[in-house]
C-alpha cells in the first residue's frame, strides 16, 4: 500500500466527487458524501481551510468510501 498523501479537505472532496460520490449533507465545516449506486459507501470530510486532513482521518474517509490509497491518488 502506498503512503498517504497530505491533502486538504477541499481536495479530498473533489477527488471523491470524481469517484462518483455526491454531497448528501453539509453541517458546519463537515461535508457528508454518499455513492449513489451503493449507499453504504459514505464519507464525512472535514473542510478546515488550508489545513491538511490528518492521516488517521484520511484513512477513515478512504475506508468508508471503500477506496484504496492508490485509487485515491489517481483521483487527485
Amino acid at each position: 500500500m502506498s503512503q498517504l498523501p497530505q491533502v486538504t479537505g477541499a481536495r479530498v472532496l473533489r477527488a471523491l466527487e470524481r469517484a462518483g460520490f455526491v454531497i448528501v449533507c453539509r453541517t458546519g465545516s463537515h461535508t457528508t458524501l454518499s455513492h449513489p449506486s451503493d449507499r453504504t459507501r459514505r464519507a464525512t470530510v472535514p473542510i478546515h481551510g488550508s489545513t491538511p486532513v490528518k492521516p488517521g482521518t484520511l484513512r477513515a474517509i478512504l475506508a468508508g468510501a471503500r477506496l484504496s490509497v492508490d485509487e485515491f491518488r489517481a483521483l487527485l
